[in-house]
């Protein structure tokens, strides 16, 4: 990160940590296998939830988390995935410190509190350094910040750190190359080491030139607000997890629209979406989760892509789901474990496909349709190459009703699905 002409320090007690103490423990947190179990177990029949998601920790005060992002918590509430303070779309301004940002000036945060922020600024990051257990609150209030090479908000150390807009504008750009912070790849335009929370009642718009829109290296949440995402790479990043309870998310993704990986522990790396609307613009996927992608509601364009939905485990539960893709629309393929499947137990699925040797549900493990409404628009509509059952639902190819799915095995990845009642391929 270049050096600014001032530095402006919010402090209270010095607490500044080496980078590399931060996030490291998280990163091994998680139940992954105990949410693969579920989806395995449950597969053939299930319509309970077992979604890819973290469960934060009741406290007191009902503000705490923790980034258990692949626990199964088959049946669970919203409380159990969000706490009362994501979900609060309003801050406690009552001891906030109010920042009025000045070009050139970098804000650095040290302690846990609420920070209003306000003003238009240039070549302004708002540096994030505090105690492991503190929840540090940014309020966004009529802020413009554009950079060359660095983020807009930058949370080195925290706990947790929540980004909520008051019922107003906000814009945050980075012009161009990030440059790194030492060993830190600077990435994205809100780069967050710790958990981050996004809510509110306004609007935050976000143009990364080069890098990515908001990325985590543990969860990312959003709970409401309204967001538009222009990025030449990922739009959404997370290491752990990516949750959507609400908002109004609009992307044009260079890459993936939503991408959640994390190469240390395979059990993360997932995605829920349980409400909000996204729609979206990708030029490679739309929804990437390494691990698990649970939809359980919501409103979901995709645009376009190049795939859809991939994963290793995909379930969809309910919600309403529109999708054009140029190779596959809804795509699970082993990455972390032998539980590849593609499991439909409601909601309605849109899918139309582009031209070419393009399957609208394709899967290396199996295929289970038990509920819901599908549509579908495609040469191929089914490709698996474990076991492929339509157990319940309405399903309807090409303008035709289906009753159920005859499997070939002569087509191996692709092309190998078959239909009862006469449907094309």
């Amino acid at each position: 990160m270049k050096k600014r002409m001032h530095n402006i320090s919010i402090v209270t007690m010095a607490l500044f940590l080496s980078l590399s103490a931060v996030g490291c423990s998280k990163a091994q947190v998680g139940n992954g296998d105990a949410a693969a179990a579920a989806v395995a177990s449950n597969r053939s029949t299930s319509t309970s939830a077992s979604p890819a998601a973290e469960a934060d920790s009741a406290e007191a005060s009902s503000d705490a988390s923790s980034t258990e992002a692949a626990v199964s918590v088959s049946g669970s509430s919203t409380s159990e995935l969000f706490s009362d303070r994501d979900l609060e779309q309003t801050a406690d301004l009552t001891s906030a410190t109010p920042i009025k940002l000045v070009s050139n000036q970098d804000v650095t945060l040290n302690t846990e509190g609420v920070y209003v922020l306000s003003g238009e600024a240039e070549n302004v990051t708002v540096v994030v350094e505090a105690a492991e257990d503190a929840k540090v609150q940014i309020v966004l209030d009529g802020v413009r910040i554009t950079n060359e090479d660095s983020p807009a908000i930058y949370v080195k150390a925290a706990d947790k750190v929540f980004v909520t807009s008051t019922d107003s504008e906000n814009h945050m750009e980075v012009t161009g190359t990030y440059a790194a912070d030492g060993d830190t790849n600077l990435d994205a335009v809100i780069f967050s080491r710790a958990d981050i929370t996004l809510n509110g009642t306004g609007t935050l718009e976000i143009v990364s030139n080069e890098g990515n829109g908001i990325s985590s290296k543990d969860d990312l949440k959003i709970t409401g607000g309204a967001y538009t995402i222009h990025s030449a790479a990922d739009a959404l990043e997370a290491n752990d997890a990516i949750l959507i309870h609400d908002g109004t998310i609009t992307i044009d993704a260079g890459k993936d629209a939503l991408h959640s990986e994390n190469d240390e522990d395979p059990s993360l790396g997932n995605i829920y979406i349980e409400g909000g609307s996204l729609t979206i613009t990708a030029a490679d996927d739309a929804i990437r989760g390494n691990n698990l992608v649970q939809i359980d509601g919501g409103t979901i364009n995709i645009e376009t892509s190049e795939e859809g939905i991939e994963a290793n485990s995909i379930k969809v539960n309910d919600g309403q789901i529109t999708l054009y893709a140029n190779n596959d629309g809804i795509n699970a393929s082993q990455k972390v474990n032998s539980n590849v499947v593609i499991e439909v137990n409601g909601g309605t699925i849109d899918v139309s496909m582009g031209s070419g040797d393009t399957d609208a549900f394709d899967s290396n493990g199996d295929i289970y349709i038990n509920g819901g409404t599908i549509l579908v628009e495609a040469g191929s509509a089914f490709d698996s190459d474990g076991t492929a059952q339509l157990n319940g639902g309405n399903v309807t190819v090409n303008g035709e009703q289906i009753t159920q799915i005859t499997q070939s095995r002569g087509g191996g990845g692709r092309g190998g699905a078959g239909f009862g009642r006469g449907v094309r391929q």
